[in-house]
């Protein structure tokens, strides 16, 4: 992305280069870049280095802990990484309860939870959807009912990413079923060995295990799990979303992605000339383009809103919205490329041996992308919902 940068900002990405260079371990690049599963130790492993040099929560205040990038550096930092073929850093304590927190916690639960977000004592799980209650969110019937100092939860959640990896699980709960449905939301932190609490795997149409279900049958929460004021909770609720949302557009994997398309398309060839002097791909790879240079202008306003303590707002629904739209559609493009390779192979010989991985090398991981990156369009939010939100907003409405 051709934007213009001041000599600080090119010495801190040189800075992040090196970083990356020395400390990145090839073998966890190559399955980065191949696409292939990455295992638990794989992803602590890259949270304890980014965390031992500092740089794991770069949006976090250094009262807290964190890097207090702004948003040009964090920019830099994702651009570098996804180049890099570095791990995405897994985001549900970081990114999404960590801002929650330290915006609505209470002294005693920043005190305890942060430092164990950092150093990786707690694998955070997010605990929203619902069957019937996805983009309808607020329709969640997952109940928890006030005993003494406990809550007792009964209900389920599902395609919980990652749970399976899991220690805690930062839920919203319905504590008053009389209220308007926003109103009777509380925001509960769950301990997942807690008796009752079940956890289900989805396995999806390549065989990985990402996804599950979460079960709760009369488990008991301590009332100081309960994050700000029972029932006020949706407030919470969105103000994580919008973090999440900003996280979604990808800038730097979009980058990444594009860069792999036009590798693959400068090899492959179309009547007799590389794929990359076709008029007609060419011209979708230009759009691309274009389209990423306007997210990530976008994106660094969301940023720098973050970084001053607020929480994005209709840049928030953009970026998703166009952010899931620009990784489709390079899914798209790297499978068109590619052509019969990008064919669906078994998983099994993709983790094997690296002559079992058809030619290009790069077609491996294609069809498996394609069909994983329909989920952008769904999760955070619907893109029908974010265009119903940017809709009314724009036309005053408020959010």
């Amino acid at each position: 992305m051709d934007l213009s940068y001041t000599a600080d900002e090119e010495a801190f990405r040189a800075e992040i280069r090196a970083f990356l260079e020395a400390e990145l371990p090839s073998e966890l690049a190559e399955k980065v870049r191949l696409g292939r599963d990455l295992t638990k130790a794989d992803m602590e492993g890259w949270h304890a280095m980014l965390n031992a040099r500092g740089w794991l929560a770069p949006n976090w205040p250094k009262s807290f802990g964190g890097a207090e990038w702004n948003a040009v550096q964090r920019h830099i930092f994702d651009e570098e990484s996804a180049a890099a073929n570095a791990p995405r850093v897994v985001p549900f304590g970081l990114s999404m309860l960590g801002p929650v927190l330290q915006k609505f916690g209470n002294s005693a639960q920043q005190e305890h939870w942060l430092p164990r977000i950092l150093d990786g004592t707690d694998w955070w799980c997010q605990g929203y959807s619902e069957p019937g209650a996805g983009s309808d969110l607020a329709s969640l019937k997952t109940r928890a009912v006030r005993d003494g100092d406990h809550y007792i939860v009964n209900g389920q959640k599902t395609w919980t990413t990652l749970g399976q990896h899991a220690n805690m699980i930062f839920c919203l709960v319905r504590t008053d079923p009389d209220a308007k449905q926003q109103e009777g939301i509380s925001f509960l932190l769950i301990d997942m060995d807690t008796p009752g609490v079940e956890v289900r795997p989805i396995i999806l149409l390549d065989g990985s295990h990402e996804v599950n279900e979460v079960w709760f049958t009369d488990v008991r929460v301590p009332v100081e799990n309960l994050v700000g004021e029972e029932n006020k909770g949706w407030t919470y609720a969105k103000y994580l979303l919008t973090h999440e949302r900003t996280g979604l557009g990808g800038v730097g994997f979009s980058q990444a992605g594009l860069a792999a398309v036009k590798r693959i398309a400068r090899a492959e060839m179309h009547n007799g000339k590389p794929l990359i002097e076709n008029p007609h791909f060419a011209a979708r790879v230009a759009q691309v383009e274009i389209e990423m240079r306007a997210m990530a202008t976008t994106n660094l306003r969301a940023i720098s809103k973050a970084a001053a303590g607020e929480a994005p707002g209709l840049e928030a629904s953009m970026l998703k919205v166009k952010g899931s739209v620009i990784r489709q559609e390079i899914n798209d493009l790297a499978r068109r490329a590619v052509g019969p390779y990008a064919m669906p192979f078994a998983s099994e010989a993709l983790e094997g041996a690296n002559d079992l991985v058809p030619d290009p090398q790069d077609a491996g991981p294609v069809a498996a992308q394609y069909f994983n990156n329909r989920k952008l369009s769904i999760f955070g939010g619907s893109n029908e919902i974010q265009r119903g939100i940017i809709a009314k907003v724009a036309m005053g409405g408020g959010r």
